[in-house]
């Protein structure tokens, strides 16, 4: 998600972040494991979603490959309604546009970041009860054409203190793992976001001991936010804050026990753009981008 929309959304969920609170130190950085360098990605290109008009941010793939998710603009000074919606696969660079997901958008507060597993239960981020004793905002839901008609907190997750934010998050394709953001806000602005793991335990969600050592080379002094994993979970992909504004990167691992290698920057991927999401098929990322129109639209980049 945006840094800057989300805490613009949190300011008028809370007035202004409160507190500010000390993470866990992280592991010790491992070496990175050695494993086969992915052809590079090449050849952005601007998704069309037909029939659509608005902003188009924080893309999300179906493991199926059949629909994208999405949600338009979540600058509240530009869009005091942030929603999410679903287009329909034509091809792999045209969707064509249904409508706002039913069941997840309320009439005023945030809902975005969406994601799904292969078995079609739904997550998203929304600031829609930031508040005690929870502090939570990640929630889920069983998807079907377009609706989700029940949705609840995901257990587990936040760290029940205010001032910590989890503001980003992707379920993995078997719906194991989530994959998330914690961050730490202070006068109303993200200070720290590292990218952390959790595993679902029956009806709740364990944080992984070792989150640090596994992405101990994904969280670094800059922000990192906008996880995404391949099915395998052997890619990750991610947004880095730099001087130079948000970048996207990728690393990997050889299996899914260890941690991931040295991230990559993606090249192909220039200008204002954050919020992977890879294809099923893994040859196509899709990201969002803005335009010198001042647009957010999907754009993907391919690989062979």
């Amino acid at each position: 998600m945006s840094l800057v929309a989300w805490a613009l959304s949190v300011v008028m969920v809370l007035g202004t972040a409160i507190g500010a609170h000390t993470f866990e130190a992280a592991a010790r950085r491992p070496k990175p494991t050695l494993v086969a360098t992915p052809a590079p990605f090449s050849n952005p290109q601007v998704v069309t979603i037909a029939a659509y008009t608005q902003d188009a941010e924080e893309p999300f793939i179906s493991r199926d490959g059949n629909y994208l998710f999405f949600d338009n603009s979540n600058d509240p000074t530009k869009n005091p309604n942030t929603d999410i919606f679903w287009a329909t696969r034509i091809d792999d660079a045209t969707f064509q546009y249904q409508g706002p997901i039913t069941g997840v958008d309320t009439p005023g507060a945030l809902e975005g970041v969406p994601s799904m597993d292969i078995n079609n239960v739904f997550y998203f981020v929304s600031a829609r009860n930031y508040m005690a004793p929870d502090f939570g905002t990640i929630y889920s839901g069983a998807f079907s054409t377009g609706n989700v008609p029940s949705v609840a907190l995901v257990p587990g997750i936040s760290r029940m203190k205010p001032g910590m934010v989890n503001f980003d998050a992707e379920i993995s394709a078997d719906g194991n793992t989530l994959y998330f953001v914690d961050s730490v806000f202070r006068n109303a602005q993200p200070q720290k976001a590292w990218i952390m793991i959790a595993h679902k335990k029956g009806n709740t969600f364990m944080r992984d001991p070792h989150s640090a050592k596994i992405m101990a080379l994904i969280n670094t002094a800059n922000l990192q936010y906008a996880p995404d994993t391949s099915a395998s979970e052997l890619e990750f992909f991610f947004t880095r804050v730099s001087p130079a504004g948000p970048t996207i990167y990728m690393a990997v691992r050889s299996d899914k026990s260890l941690p991931f290698g040295k991230p990559q920057r993606i090249a192909a991927i220039k200008g204002f753009s954050e919020a992977p999401s890879i294809s099923p098929d893994a040859k196509s990322l899709y990201y969002h981008h803005q335009d010198p129109d001042g647009v957010f639209r999907v754009y993907r980049v391919t690989r062979p």
